[in-house]
């Protein structure tokens, strides 16, 4: 604790105020664990760019088929997309899945309409270690004049075993007439 009974750290906003009901030894671990994950880190100006994060990640993603309706890929948990426990972030799997299923739903959606992705669920099953490869199989569940619904599952290459399940719900925006 600093001289201000404030939690030191490198993460920690100057105007972070721990409630009294916290023990400090507890608030000054968690602020330690979260710098221990990366959180202190800070992001390198070439990477606050539009655009950036969908670059990147489209790196780790390889496409093995592509169908209307479908998409079955193979992604690479690579260390840069991995958390401080050397498995797959789970914030990189929503990013993943977003990419995935707005592809999928392209093979269906016309191009002249707009996708607004209304919702995203994922359940987290099992983790992914770092450096093995994932099976994503994204299939176009429903499909009409005003919604698309993806759903993608995520397998180990290695075993077949089930990581996660996700469904993705996109609105289809008539182009604007302005």
């Amino acid at each position: 604790m600093g001289s201000k009974g404030k939690a030191e750290s490198v993460c920690a906003s100057p105007w972070l105020k721990v409630s009294k009901e916290v023990n400090p030894k507890c608030a000054s671990n968690t602020l330690h664990f979260v710098e221990a994950m990366g959180a202190a880190i800070p992001v390198p100006r070439n990477c606050n760019a539009r655009g950036f994060y969908d670059h990147f990640l489209r790196n780790f993603i390889k496409v093995d088929h592509i169908e209307r309706g479908r998409i079955q890929c193979t992604l690479l948990a690579k260390p840069p997309i991995c958390n401080g426990y050397g498995t797959l972030h789970g914030g990189a799997v929503g990013s993943l899945v977003e990419i995935l299923s707005t592809a999928c739903a392209r093979t269906i959606v016309a191009e002249d309409k707009e996708l607004f992705l209304g919702e995203m669920n994922t359940s987290y099953l099992s983790a992914t270690p770092a450096n093995e490869e994932v099976l994503a199989n994204a299939a176009v569940v429903k499909s009409g004049r005003n919604l698309t619904v993806v759903a993608v599952e995520f397998k180990l290459k290695k075993t077949g075993n089930l990581l996660y399940i996700t469904h993705a719900t996109f609105y289809n925006m008539p182009a604007s007439s302005l």
